[in-house]
């Protein structure tokens, strides 16, 4: 499935060009005109979708594998795998797609502050078997 609107899929389709790393039928992992340090790759599905539960489930092996794959070929200890979905949660391109940054310096690679907040145990049991309900529906 393809957008013929969407950046993503005319780099796959070579419309646009861009320093492939891999490609195939499933996925294609590219440079990223903006890296945050040197090696940052983008994996990119070529099935078009803006989220990544929307995928299907097959691509999971897949993407997980090359993930692995990339992060070794990158010969780094420190590295960043992200993944956004939707405005709020910082994603520029509707289009699913994994950043893999290597972390080679203090001021390099991705710079990230996570504010969690204090959450008690009945709360965090109580969502949780929330989660394994939905969960245990979807397999």
């Amino acid at each position: 499935m393809m957008d013929e609107n969407c950046i993503f899929c005319r780099i796959a389709t070579g419309e646009i060009p861009a320093h492939f790393v891999y490609q195939d039928d499933d996925l294609m992992v590219i440079m990223d005109i903006n890296p945050l340090a040197p090696g940052h790759c983008l994996l990119i599905p070529n099935y078009h979708t803006k989220y990544l539960h929307e995928l299907p489930l097959n691509y999971g092996e897949k993407i997980g594998k090359f993930l692995i794959l990339i992060t070794k070929a990158l010969d780094t200890e420190n590295y960043n795998v992200l993944q956004n979905n939707g405005k709020l949660a910082h994603q520029d391109i509707p289009h699913v797609h994994f950043h893999i940054i290597p972390k080679p310096g203090k001021d390099e690679g991705l710079g990230l502050r996570m504010p969690g907040k204090q959450a008690s145990s009945e709360s965090l049991g109580e969502l949780a078997n929330e989660i394994k309900e939905k969960l245990n529906t979807l397999l």
